[in-house]
């Protein structure tokens, strides 16, 4: 045994070298590997570490041609490197068991990440206390960018941080809402934190990390893959109490991130989009499968993730002057033919009332200048017409 794989060994119960191990493991295992995640909770990562590096056999649950793979890169490892290019970069490694790593990430049992990496000065721990994610397509519509950042802000404004994806579209307008409302974001990444990713969002991902946190699983200078995109996504959604979706067709990632939140018990929310829009198909079709609730602004979006009584203000249209009438005198009202005059009788008959009332209600209607006496008759005045027609129910 070399003198590496002793000290892995004398180290193993140590706190320090389990650190050290699960950054070793962050170059070799891929994230979200369940098999490697169960390698560690039942062996501890420093085991695990040992057995790649030993000529003991494979573990339990991969093929020769795959434990092969692992061991290549075992190889190449060098987790001391990793920490001390980290370290250049101001990226720390923050791992379970640490007071900063977020405990909604244990959620994900054997798909828990071993460990991530993490810029910026913020408790990650503390800012996933009270986060939403806020995810969608990359080619979003003016109209989805719009949405991205309003909700973001507002979601800002209210104390909430904003997590999202570094990438293009929905996920950059959500970052820029929240930074430009002074609020907080996280952009978690599938790369090395030190490279940011994609390069159009060099400069916002910079901004970020001084102003909010860049996450990922992958070590320094690792570089993304289309199979590393959707598994970070399950990251963001466990690290946060409830996703939104802004545009997302058919086969968007953000549709993924969205049923992770679902099947870890995070809220689940979509923005609906034009009804012939493509980029809101899969948005839709969430709502209508009851996979998500239907939001339209931050303050719906922080009364289903927020404390109880956290509420949005009541919908309704516009108060009019006949609202505040009685039920009595709105239904005389709604009575009146809007073209003619007519008599008291007419008028009881289509207001379900007797002729005493109906007169009574009339005479009340006048002096609030709703309606006119015309010989026998009663009509609308000019200045009721609009009301009336604009309340009317059909009988």
């Amino acid at each position: 045994m070399s003198g590496a794989e002793e000290e892995a060994g004398e180290q193993a119960g140590s706190p320090g070298g389990d650190r050290l191990a699960r950054v070793f493991l962050t170059r070799v295992v891929e994230p979200g590997d369940e098999v490697g995640g169960r390698w560690v909770r039942e062996l501890g990562a420093a085991e695990v570490v040992r057995r790649l590096r030993s000529d003991e056999g494979m573990l339990p649950g991969v093929s020769p041609r795959r434990w092969g793979g692992l061991t290549a890169r075992a190889a190449s490892a060098d987790p001391e490197r990793d920490l001390a290019v980290a370290a250049e970069a101001g990226v720390r490694f923050v791992c379970p068991g640490d007071t900063e790593w977020p405990g909604p990430l244990d959620d994900l049992g054997d798909a828990r990440p071993l460990g991530l990496w993490v810029r910026g000065r913020p408790s990650l721990r503390m800012w996933a206390l009270r986060s939403v994610a806020v995810v969608g397509a990359r080619a979003c519509t003016a109209y989805g960018a719009h949405m991205a950042a309003t909700l973001a802000a507002g979601l800002a404004e209210r104390g909430w941080v904003v997590v999202s994806g570094g990438a293009y579209g929905v996920d950059g307008a959500a970052h820029r809402g929240a930074l430009g409302a002074g609020g907080a974001t996280v952009a978690v990444l599938a790369c090395g934190v030190d490279r940011p990713y994609p390069r159009g969002h060099t400069e916002l991902i910079n901004r970020i990390s001084e102003q909010g946190l860049v996450v990922g699983e992958l070590p320094p200078g690792d570089h993304p893959t289309p199979h590393r995109f959707v598994l970070r996504n399950r990251v963001i959604a466990a690290l946060t109490r409830g996703t939104v979706v802004v545009e997302a067709a058919y086969r968007s990632g953000s549709l993924v991130t969205a049923r992770a939140a679902r099947r870890l018990g995070r809220h689940t929310m979509g923005v609906p989009g034009p009804a012939t829009s493509a980029l809101s198909a899969g948005v839709h079709e969430i709502l209508r499968g009851e996979e998500a609730m239907l939001v339209t602004d931050a303050a719906e979006v922080v009364e289903l993730v927020g404390d109880m009584g956290e509420l949005a203000p009541d919908r309704r249209g516009p108060v009019l002057p006949r609202d505040l009438l009685e039920p009595g005198a709105r239904r005389v009202l709604a009575a009146l033919p809007g073209d003619r005059a007519a008599a008291p009788g007419e008028v009881a008959r289509e207001a379900g009332t007797t002729a005493d009332d109906a007169i009574a209600r009339l005479y009340e209607l006048r002096a609030l200048g709703y309606v006119e006496r015309l010989g026998d008759g009663w009509k609308l005045t000019r200045q009721a017409m609009v009301s009336v027609r604009a309340g009317r129910s059909p009988r």
